[in-house]
């Protein structure tokens, strides 16, 4: 895995105090070909309740039935399907002799009753404990409603999907239309190591299984953590991307997660760096990353960059432009966490403040969208977050409205982009 550290200035004026925007940027190997990679286990956890009925159960059985027709002869998947209850309609079984009773048995998936989701993802994940252990094993869960049967607390359902992570299956969430807990839903993905989507309306739903699957298929490295270790006399001020982040020992551990085959990311943090009074290069900080490679090979990865900036004289510093992509991405994902301001504030009920966050956020992004070559997307993102910005109304801002404030904060705080076709 390819990593490399840029300063939004390197140049650093002698005898100041600074506060320097740091981006990591971590670019993936190409993924094995299906041949080489390992094999998937895979638990399709879907949602019968009542309200499920009609585009949205068809349409997620046609999605279930595309990952299946995908999956290679060596995968592995089962079906849970809930509504009050549980019902296991298939056991993990082998694709190879058996896809066509599989894709029968999503076929025979219709809507029910109440919802059970603390249940149907436990017997999705008890499914997995089968699976081999050189697999891939992840539950996939499907739900459009509140839990209102067995365990339906964040808390509980977040301890327990990071104890079946540590047991290395790992979970994957995607919410339907808006009625769903998206704040139970996101806070399972992240603990359980997957992916949390949002499918507004049905229609959503064929890319995002997609996206799953790719997912899967393209995993190249998995446990992917960056420790951000300053220096005794500089500060960390944090992270602005949507990462789980610890302290450790020196620093901070930022948890990536998976990375998938040429896939870039990008860690933007902060660092304060005090008054010093000799002219040269200053080591500043230390970035340690570490990974578990997936493939023929599997082996533990440790990579340590030294970080250093370049003290020189006020004038010279002054005369020095700043690194457009590192001022583009600090401007980006700062317009992420004022989406997460302004859904704090609306929950508060401060829908002013809210808008008055998020106009600013679209106002920032317009203006360093002039003359960039990111224009594009830095004006796409500013439409988003202006549109937002005109929800703010006790007429108009409602369960929908918050839940595409966020899942746009979280798709763009987590900064990843993948390769073009």
């Amino acid at each position: 895995m390819q990593a490399t550290v840029r300063f939004e200035h390197e140049l650093l004026a002698v005898e100041s105090e600074h506060d320097v925007w740091c981006m990591l940027e971590l670019v993936a190997p190409s993924s094995p070909e299906n041949a080489e990679r390992k094999p998937l286990s895979v638990a399709l956890v879907i949602d019968r309740s009542g309200s499920m009925a009609g585009a949205k159960l068809a349409v997620t059985r046609e999605c279930a039935a595309f990952l299946v027709q995908r999956m290679a002869p060596a995968d592995r998947v089962s079906i849970v399907a809930y509504d009050d209850e549980i019902q296991l309609l298939a056991p993990l079984t082998a694709i190879d002799g058996n896809r066509d009773a599989l894709l029968a048995a999503i076929g025979r998936i219709h809507a029910r009753n109440m919802t059970n989701l603390s249940g149907g993802w436990l017997k999705g994940a008890e499914t997995l404990s089968a699976a081999p252990a050189d697999s891939l094993r992840r539950v996939v869960l499907l739900s459009d409603g509140i839990a209102n049967v067995g365990i339906n607390d964040t808390p509980s359902l977040r301890q327990m999907a990071e104890r079946t992570r540590a047991q290395g299956v790992t979970t994957s969430t995607v919410g339907f239309g808006e009625r769903f807990a998206e704040d139970l839903m996101t806070a399972m993905a992240d603990a359980g190591g997957g992916a949390a989507h949002f499918a507004e309306t049905p229609d959503d739903a064929p890319a995002i299984f997609a996206q799953e699957f790719s997912d899967l298929v393209t995993l190249v490295a998995q446990n992917v953590s960056v420790e951000l270790r300053p220096e005794p006399e500089v500060r960390f001020l944090g992270v602005l991307n949507e990462f789980p982040a610890v302290a450790v020992e020196g620093g901070v551990q930022v948890q990536l997660g998976d990375a998938f085959g040429q896939e870039r990311r990008r860690v933007v943090f902060q660092l304060h760096v005090p008054s010093v009074a000799a002219l040269g290069a200053q080591r500043v900080a230390e970035v340690v990353l570490r990974y578990v490679s997936v493939g023929q090979e599997v082996a533990h990865h440790e990579v340590r960059i030294p970080l250093t900036v370049n003290l020189v004289s006020a004038d010279e510093a002054a005369a020095t432009s700043p690194d457009a992509e590192v001022t583009e991405e600090v401007v980006i994902l700062s317009s992420a966490q004022a989406g997460k301001r302004a859904r704090e504030l609306a929950d508060d009920g401060d829908l002013e403040g809210a808008l008055r966050t998020l106009r600013e956020a679209a106002r920032r992004l317009s203006a360093t969208a002039q003359g960039s070559a990111r224009a594009e997307e830095l004006l796409e993102q500013a439409e988003f977050w202006q549109t937002r910005a005109m929800s703010m109304a006790p007429e108009t801002y409602d369960l929908l409205e918050r839940k595409r404030l966020l899942y746009r904060e979280r798709t763009t705080r987590e900064s990843r982009r993948r390769r073009e076709p």
